[in-house]
């Protein structure tokens, strides 16, 4: 493309501040300095021009043309003489300027210009300023940066002007360098988020600019943007703020109704306390309401809080506090606390029900390397049972139909000594959503010493029975609490709870018997310690036995005998090299175990169970304790077990590769039950079938199990002294069986690591089987997992256009044979899927079928446009328990998240 040597226009520019001597020094490094007693010099690469001073008489040359590469120009003395009595000034310099230009570098003494033409360049200092022209006028005090139009009448190399991270591309500049005073046409710059285009700016300081007819938008094409703010008159202050006159709302050019008198932002990298506007919406059940409105408190770089509330005029509100913080190097975690006051219709009717509900979330993860030897770890999510059922303020049925809330906060720290011991203290939490029972360990302690070989040599390899004896230690204690949802947090729920601690010494060897067979024998000793016993008696004035308790330390010990043999059997068979299917390897695993338990029945007493005294009966003051209770009687066991895996090798289809590829058929299939010595009768316990497989490249995921119960059982359903083949069914009565399948398939351009984090956290699934999470404080974020990159998709033509999609498939079956029901009481079938119908249109779908009650389990429809700077979502649960739909647009932008328009009806609820 040729440049026009002669066609150079100054139009427009972009500006940014402009803080140095820049052309101060442009100018006294090329020309002579007046009155100084100094000489400056030019130095260039291949031959070195100086310039003479006024003290000195030489000829002058009229236009001299240099055309350097590269050009650096530095200070140099080189007359020591004094010339004249007046004081030399105070050289400007600060640094080394280099300079280049393409076509070539041009003085003209005569009009006291400077011209840089064709690619010029020039560097000083944190400044950069590259244009197609730029022209120094020292006369006027002057500088000009412009473009260039080339010999299709385009312009190009447009000024970019960069002072350490600002970055600015007018289409020309005027700048005087005297009065630091400059003026910008059509200038554009980023300041954060934004992007700002003005038709004129004119620079008043290093701090303060003017601009008249202003855009300001977050598209990221700053020519022709999908929407802007218009508006005359804008005052900018650099990294600090923005205010603007009357400002008009553009979309694709069009002018819309939207206007503000005058607008205010903040401009700055850091974060920025200030209000959050709420949403405006209208229930039939609780009225108009304002939700998700507050203050965001940007209280330092590591952490911030959002404080958001709901209001309805039926008198129900809710308050949220949201936080998140981070280290780096360290650690990092968010917290939420959210509390709703639901009032349903109004107070006298017989409709009306208020309920107060609460969920506290915190996740907290600490950063291995900052400490290796010691962890961190939390995460909880408790509240109020019903919390997901009710809240107003989000929609996750995957959380909903979730039966248990669970927490965790752990510590753990390894300490190196010889042996080494580890210590962990954790506080855990479970909570049962349908019954609201809630278990709480506050907290647990664990210490554990590491193996000990008294027999094993220092250096060498441990061999032969008496070498593998090691023993370790192992402590346990904990304070146990049960309650309900409604006692939580209240001093009752401390009144039943359970502390003790159980102490366990392990003594185990291994050895092998006739080379192939593997042994190995333990003995496990445990001392159980309790703070809290019970006593039963008789009361004769109420006509019943009473557990009274006793406070106060007791304990008891026991200890059991373990033995067990195992093997490992290859099998393989051969089709031939030339065949498809080369060979199939069977690995069985064989093992047989025996356990042994004394009779503990020293820690057993008797109470009577009438006031005569007759009916004895036999008790521990063990009992309901953490760590059970001991045992009456003896135990003796035999475990037989039988574990298969079979692989094949086949050919691969990779016609370049010569070795087989290896596939796995099943990954495992069990066997197991046991014989029990010491019982009387039904000493055989039901046999245990249990597999699993991976299926197409590993994308299907296939578990199955059976229980087969080797005794008939009578017409009330209990096991009976009788084989079920005598009782003439066949060898083994299958009592219970179920399988569970689960398929995950993507396109080679599908989201497959999309996942429901935020359902996850509230105990829901991580999949979208049932649905997205929606949550109402922040619909910036995608119900497709998609993240916001900043780049633009290639367009790959009309007929040639990728649709990525994903698909997730379940299926889950349950049979009961128990007590002869004969009966599938699970047969579901649920499926999402995702697909994109164009680069900017998302569509998806949840649903599923209940083949046991015949009906459509809980579906969702999902629809997403990408509006380049807007989203466009609309979601819609259109029948069953919680049918919602919910329609937005907003910019995604974070500076402007409150333009935006979100309408949604509220969740059917039904509170109880």
């Amino acid at each position: 493309m040729a440049v026009q040597k002669s066609s150079h226009i100054f139009t427009k520019i972009a500006f940014k501040p402009l803080r140095t001597n820049l052309f101060y020094i442009v100018l006294l490094a090329y020309f002579l300095t007046i009155g100084s007693g100094k000489l400056y010099s030019q130095e260039l690469p291949k031959k070195k021009q100086s310039f003479p001073s006024n003290n000195q008489q030489t000829k002058p040359k009229d236009n001299p043309t240099i055309t350097p590469e590269k050009t650096e120009v530095v200070v140099t003395k080189i007359d020591t003489i004094k010339l004249d009595s007046l004081k030399n000034k105070k050289s400007v310099l600060e640094g080394k300027v280099k300079y280049k230009a393409k076509e070539y570098a041009r003085f003209d003494q005569k009009k006291k210009l400077l011209t840089l033409n064709d690619g010029a360049e020039l560097y000083y200092l944190d400044y950069e300023l590259k244009a197609g022209i730029i022209v120094f006028d020292y006369q006027k005090n002057e500088v000009y940066a412009g473009r260039l139009k080339d010999s299709t009448g385009k312009y190009v190399q447009l000024p970019v002007f960069k002072q350490g991270q600002n970055v600015i591309e007018p289409d020309s500049i005027r700048f005087n360098y005297k009065t630091k005073k400059a003026l910008v046409w059509n200038s554009r710059t980023e300041q954060g988020e934004f992007r700002i285009k003005a038709e004129i700016t004119k620079k008043e300081n290093d701090s303060v600019y003017f601009m008249k007819g202003a855009r300001f938008t977050t598209s990221k094409d700053i020519e022709n943007p999908e929407y802007y703010f218009y508006t005359s008159k804008v005052k900018f202050v650099p990294g600090k703020k923005v205010v603007v006159g009357p400002t008009n709302l553009v979309i694709a050019d069009v002018p819309t109704p939207l206007l503000l008198p005058f607008a205010f932002f903040p401009m700055t990298e850091k974060s920025r306390s200030g209000v959050i506007i709420p949403n405006y919406n209208y229930t039939s059940q609780r009225g108009y309401t304002l939700q998700n409105g507050g203050y965001y408190f940007a209280l330092s770089d590591n952490y911030d809080l959002a404080v958001l509330g709901d209001y309805y005029t039926n008198g129900s509100y809710g308050v949220r506090f949201e936080s998140r913080y981070a280290k780096m190097y360290q650690f990092s975690g968010n917290f939420n606390l959210r509390f709703e006051n639901l009032i349903n219709s109004e107070r006298g009717y017989p409709d009306y029900s208020k309920t107060k509900i609460y969920n506290i979330q915190w996740s907290h993860s600490k950063d291995g390397k900052s400490n290796p030897n010691s962890r961190f770890s939390a995460s909880v999510n408790l509240g109020s049972s019903k919390y997901f059922q009710q809240s107003l303020n989000q929609v996750n049925v995957s959380s909903t139909l979730n039966n248990t809330l669970s927490s965790s906060i752990s510590y753990s720290k390894t300490f190196n000594t010889l042996p080494q011991v580890n210590l962990s203290l954790t506080a855990t939490h479970s909570q049962n959503t349908q019954t609201q029972i809630i278990n709480m360990t506050l907290p647990t302690l664990q210490v554990s010493v590491d193996r000990i070989f008294p027999f094993a040599p220092k250096d060498g390899v441990k061999k032969g029975f008496f070498k593998n004896i090691n023993l370790q230690y192992n402590v346990r204690g904990e304070n146990r609490i049960e309650t309900t949802d409604s006692l939580f947090f209240k001093s009752e729920m401390f009144k039943n709870a359970l502390a003790g601690f159980q102490h366990s010494i392990p003594l185990s060897t291994n050895f092998k018997i006739f080379k192939y067979f593997s042994a190995s024998t333990s003995f496990n000793y445990n001392e159980t310690w309790q703070l809290k016993t019970i006593r039963k008696e008789f009361n004769p004035f109420i006509n019943e036995v009473e557990n009274i308790d006793v406070n106060g330390f007791d304990a008891f010990r026991t200890y059991s005998v373990s033995n067990s043999i195992g093997t490992t059997v290859y099998g393989t068979f051969n089709f031939g090299e030339n065949k498809k299917i080369k060979s199939i390897r069977h690995i069985v695993r064989p093992n047989i175990s025996h356990s042994y338990t004394p009779s503990f029945e020293k820690y057993y007493d008797t109470y009577a169970t009438d006031g005569s005294g007759t009916m004895i009966k036999e008790y521990t003051r063990f009992e309901g304790g953490l760590f059970g209770q001991p045992g009456k009687n003896y135990s003796n066991n035999i475990g037989i077990g039988i574990s298969n895996t079979f692989e094949a090798k086949v050919t691969d289809r990779d016609s370049t590769k010569t070795e087989p590829k290896k596939i796995m058929l099943i990954n495992n299939l069990n066997f197991s039950t046991s014989y029990d010595l010491a019982a009387d009768s039904l000493r055989w316990a039901p046999m245990r079938v249990s597999g699993g497989t991976q299926l197409f490249k590993q994308k299907m995921n296939i578990n199955f199990a059976a229980t087969l119960d080797p005794y008939a059982i009578d017409n009330n359903g209990r096991r009976i002294e009788m084989f079920n083949i005598d009782n003439g069914g066949s060898l083994f009565r299958l009592s219970s069986a179920n399988m569970n399948l689960s398929y995950s398939l993507a396109s080679s351009d599908g989201n497959k690591d999309k996942k429901n984090k935020q359902g996850a956290r509230n105990g829901g699934r991580e999949d979208d089987l049932f649905g997205t999470n929606t949550d109402f404080s922040d619909r910036r974020e995608s119900q497709f997992g998609d993240k916001d990159d900043g780049e633009e998709e290639e367009f790959s033509g009309f007929y040639n256009s990728k649709l990525p999609w994903d698909i997730n498939f379940a299926y889950s079956l349950t049979f009961s044979n128990n007590k002869r029901e004969n009966e599938i009481v699970n047969n579901t079938v649920m499926i999402s899927a995702n697909t994109s119908l164009t680069t900017k249109w998302k569509v998806g779908v949840s649903t599923g079928y209940d083949f046991v009650r015949h009906g459509v389990t809980f579906t969702q429809l999902r629809l997403e446009r990408d509006l380049l700077s807007w989203r466009m979502d609309f979601n819609w649960v259109p029948f069953g328990d919680y049918t919602y739909w919910g329609f937005f647009i907003g910019i995604k932008a974070s500076v402007l998240s409150d333009v935006k328009w979100d309408k949604r009806s509220i969740p059917d609820r039904n509170l109880r």
